[in-house]
């Protein structure tokens, strides 16, 4: 790899990334849908496919989560506006911003209360599914909610489940999991919660500790893997099935907002801002808003100052071969659930065609904004979750982002514009640590 200096030579926003100052970046390799789709492996077919199992799965999940009955089984979470909130953003950052601003709150999915539910949950299921027709448990038609069984869940306990986590894919996976009757490890970095793990041990699920980040956990999943013969590894940095269970949200989204009477077509764009760790979730649900929107649709990645792996690896163009450790940075967030140091190749070399851009964010801003959104729309989210809220504020302050609305001819189409803010995690949080995080933020908000 060339040394450090050659590169921030050659990208001088290196130099701000590496002094953890706040960044937006504009992607130059973003092209136009129909380009940039040409070069990808995965296509609407396969969207569809993870959808169309969801909802074979639905029985089952509506039988053995009571939660989402209202909805038949399907794992959804509500698209609510957030008028007050666009105000105060207004206001606290002294700049008028135009549009409609909306809340996408996969903070309040059901089973595991993130984004995570999505991508982690389908994979466990998928891998249920596959076993379960080839011993022959299960055929295509039945109804799934057979496998809620003394005899299905001793059959999946003859099988082992493995995934490195910061917290929430672990959640996601090990509530499933353990549901199925699989015996499952999360292999956990040392910035994973207490809370998050104490409710894993209490499903049963085996915890490994780690001193290391989220790498090092994800590295200690694969062996584990490997040396079992019958574990499989859900593995977060190359997953495409946690990809695709990500990437049906967009699917579902697009009636939401048809209900709400939100039009997305060229006089009114579609912004949306996604908190970004190691790629698969955001990566997963940009991927099927572009197959949904196709140019309308314009994707922001937001990670922390402190851990913009996925913005490094796209500039640099280097994706997994680097870490923001190599430059310096040390990746210690509040933002738990975003504190990973190297992205996914898979999601890098997917997304690069298709992403408008990136910026980060200080912890401090994160926990400021945590605590405007609980006061103006009584929304309570975790730290790593407010990380989109402040994207409709960079696109319209920062030079690059400027830039990217006049280039693409929408600057006289900002006032019908569409903002949609990914809020990624926190209704599973203990009460008494949201506390915390609140008083937090009215601390830095003096």
């Amino acid at each position: 790899m060339k040394i450090i200096q050659d590169w921030i030579e050659k990208y001088p926003l290196l130099n701000e990334l590496v002094a953890t100052k706040e960044v937006f970046w504009s992607n130059p390799k973003y092209q136009s849908f129909q380009t940039g789709f040409k070069q990808l492996s995965l296509n609407e077919n396969d969207v569809k496919d993870a959808e169309e199992r969801l909802k074979r799965f639905a029985p089952y999940i509506a039988k053995v989560f009571p939660e989402t009955r209202e909805l038949n089984g399907m794992i959804e979470s509500p698209v609510v506006p957030i008028s007050a909130m666009h105000q105060k953003l207004s206001h606290m950052y002294e700049h008028p911003l135009e549009g409609r601003f909306l809340l996408k709150c996969d903070s309040h999915l059901p089973i595991s209360g993130s984004i995570k539910a999505r991508g982690g949950i389908y994979e466990v299921l998928k891998h249920a599914e596959t076993l379960a027709l080839k011993h022959g448990l299960l055929t295509e038609n039945d109804d799934y909610s057979i496998l809620d069984s003394e005899k299905c869940r001793n059959f999946f306990s003859q099988y082992s489940i493995a995934v490195g986590s910061t917290g929430n894919l672990g959640l996601s996976i090990g509530i499933m999991s353990a549901q199925l009757g699989f015996k499952v490890t999360v292999h956990m970095s040392a910035d994973a919660k207490k809370w998050k793990k104490d409710l894993l041990k209490s499903k049963g699920v085996m915890i490994v500790e780690y001193k290391e980040d989220y790498s090092k956990a994800v590295e200690e999943g694969r062996k584990q893997a490997q040396s079992e013969p019958n574990c499989y590894f859900i593995d977060d940095e190359n997953s495409r099935d946690l990809f695709l269970g990500y990437a049906v949200a967009a699917i579902r989204l697009k009636k939401q907002l048809e209900d709400l009477n939100v039009t997305v077509d060229e006089d009114h764009p579609l912004f949306v801002y996604l908190p970004c760790g190691v790629g698969g979730g955001p990566g997963g649900v940009a991927f099927g808003l572009k197959l949904m929107y196709q140019d309308q649709g314009h994707c922001f990645f937001a990670e922390p100052t402190h851990s913009p792996c996925m913005l490094l690896g796209l500039v640099t163009g280097l994706h997994d071969q680097v870490s923001v450790q190599e430059f310096g940075i040390d990746n210690i967030t509040a933002a738990d659930g975003l504190a990973v140091g190297r992205p996914s190749r898979f999601v890098g070399q997917t997304i690069e065609p298709l992403l408008s851009g990136s910026y980060t964010v200080s912890d401090n801003e994160l926990f400021k904004l945590l605590t405007a959104l609980a006061d103006t729309e009584n929304i309570y989210l975790e730290p790593s979750a407010l990380a989109g809220v402040i994207g409709p504020v960079k696109l319209s302050t920062e030079q690059q982002g400027k830039e990217y609305v006049q280039q693409h001819h929408l600057k006289d189409k900002m006032k019908n514009a569409v903002h949609l803010i990914w809020a990624t995690g926190g209704s599973m949080v203990p009460a008494e640590t949201m506390d915390e995080y609140y008083k937090k933020g009215v601390k830095l908000s003096l």
